[in-house]
């Protein structure tokens, strides 16, 4: 999901709920914001009586406070038990990803931490019900889906650079004035409105993958207004645009080679086998079971990525390759159109256009072409598999981006702030757990405090481990804050 170039949370990639916000008779207008029912989008039912949705209006521009403003879809479930402590907050990353459609889809996962807290999320700035940004339409992202994303000739280069020229084109024509309004700071001013909002005097807060971005510039920003503020799948906040990269070129090899043991296989030879796949596949897409639709090298690498964000989806990606070795890639091409949301109509979500709006105006760095050919030795050789995609996405990402960036990395540092629990896999794909480590140290001595899973996949909470859900359910639910450098295998 985070300023990672495409692949993020596996949630985000799956198919989702979605809801819309609308009001009725029963509005409850307690904390500030009247809440109604839940509407029912063209894609999915409402999500049921347990869940209100509001609209908060914040400032479009935060140095101009009393200025235009723009409206915040949110959504809620109430705290079921008699002991309420507050609202918990949840970011599920991207970012881009829709916290007011993925909110019932993630309750059963947090249903302990109902019993005290009202489980509330929101759409982020230029995401969803929050102002969407729409880049392109249907027809267009998938005709640019045959773009080569790891180009081999001039041409390619030259159509790749101007695809990603035309994407922020598109953005700029649709987002209008907010385009230099959706970063990650302004969400995070967002979430301190929204806390004043819901009438709680602590931000009391769950953010996974660049929620966890988000959850240290919050601290970082209003350190004294921290409650239990839990961060799972950990963003490094030391690393750049090519440090990110670099980070998930090696994240993804790990997993890659963590699932190739799994099945019996060498990784070294079965990294082999792979890659020969994906030069084959360049030169010559596969046919699929979906007419006028081909398998290429980008829809690929981007199918043998998703599995990866989950131990549970391993059996998927050994049947997609299999498949795809015997020529038909079919397989391949509906885990890639799962995870850039494209549904059996041809319709397709918009999270990844969220993600580059909001992370292009974060992220300063902006690698030429000529920098990015010398990182790919050292791009390849960290994964043979995913490195070139990862170092040209270095630069295509936000080349030509109409609005420039404003950093290189987050400030995350929060002196005087309550215990943030840090939480991290040694086994994650996409946020390794190396950073884990570096938030837990920036945030600061007696600010964060480092939890570790020894695990696969995106995330520990939920994943399995009654070690990793009964200590952050102690610190939610009681306040109780483990030890620093607490291990759980």
């Amino acid at each position: 999901m985070s300023r990672f170039p495409r692949w993020t949370a596996l949630a985000v990639a799956s198919a989702l709920l979605a809801a819309g916000c609308g009001g009725d008779s029963s509005d409850d207008k307690s904390g500030g914001l009247s809440w109604g029912r839940c509407e029912a989008t063209s894609d999915a039912p409402a999500p049921g009586s347990d869940w209100q949705c509001a609209t908060l209006k914040v400032p479009l521009d935060w140095s101009e406070p009393n200025g235009e403003t723009i409206g915040l879809g949110l959504i809620r479930a109430k705290a079921r038990g008699d002991h309420r402590a507050g609202s918990l907050l949840f970011n599920f990353g991207g970012p881009g990803a829709s916290g007011v459609s993925m909110m019932p889809s993630y309750a059963p996962t947090v249903s302990k931490l109902r019993e005290r807290y009202d489980l509330v999320s929101w759409d982020p700035r230029g995401v969803g019900a929050s102002e969407g940004v729409r880049c392109r339409d249907d027809k267009e992202i998938q005709a640019a889906e045959s773009v080569d994303t790891t180009p081999d000739t001039p041409a390619e280069e030259k159509a790749y650079f101007e695809d990603a020229t035309a994407f922020g084109k598109g953005c700029q024509k649709d987002a209008g004035k907010l385009m230099a309004h959706v970063s990650t700071a302004d969400s995070a001013r967002d979430m301190d409105r929204i806390r004043k909002a819901l009438g709680d005097d602590r931000m009391h807060y769950f953010g996974i993958s660049y929620g966890t971005e988000l959850g240290g510039t919050y601290a970082h920003l209003f350190p004294k207004k921290v409650g239990r503020m839990t961060l799972d799948a950990v963003v490094d906040p030391g690393a750049d645009t090519v440090g990110h990269a670099r980070n998930q070129a090696r994240g993804f090899q790990r997993a890659l080679n963590g699932y190739l043991k799994s099945t019996g296989q060498d990784p070294a030879e079965g990294t082999r086998r792979i890659t020969d796949l994906l030069r084959r596949i360049d030169t010559r897409p596969l046919p699929t079971a979906t007419p006028g639709r081909k398998l290429t090298q980008s829809l690929a690498v981007t199918g043998i990525i998703l599995p990866l964000y989950s131990k549970d989806s391993w059996p998927t990606l050994t049947s997609a390759l299999d498949t795809a070795e015997r020529g038909d890639g079919s397989e391949l091409l509906a885990l890639a159109d799962r995870y850039n949301e494209r549904d059996a109509s041809g319709q397709y979500g918009t999270t990844t256009h969220a993600q580059r709006v909001i992370s292009c105006l974060d992220d300063r760095q902006r690698p030429t072409a000529a920098e990015t050919k010398k990182l790919l030795p050292e791009f390849e050789k960290i994964s043979p598999v995913f490195g070139r995609y990862l170092g040209w996405d270095t630069a295509g990402w936000c080349h030509g981006w109409p609005v420039p960036g404003q950093h290189d990395n987050p400030q995350v540092s929060a002196p005087g702030a309550a215990p943030v629990l840090v939480v991290g896999n040694t086994g994650d794909p996409a946020t390794p757990y190396e950073g884990a480590r570096r938030m837990a140290d920036e945030l600061g001595k007696g600010v964060g405090v480092m939890l570790t899973w020894r695990g696969e996949g995106h995330g520990a909470y939920g994943s399995g481990s009654d070690c990793v859900d009964s200590t952050v359910d102690a610190y939610l639910l009681d306040g109780s804050v483990p030890k620093d450098g607490k291990v759980c295998s």
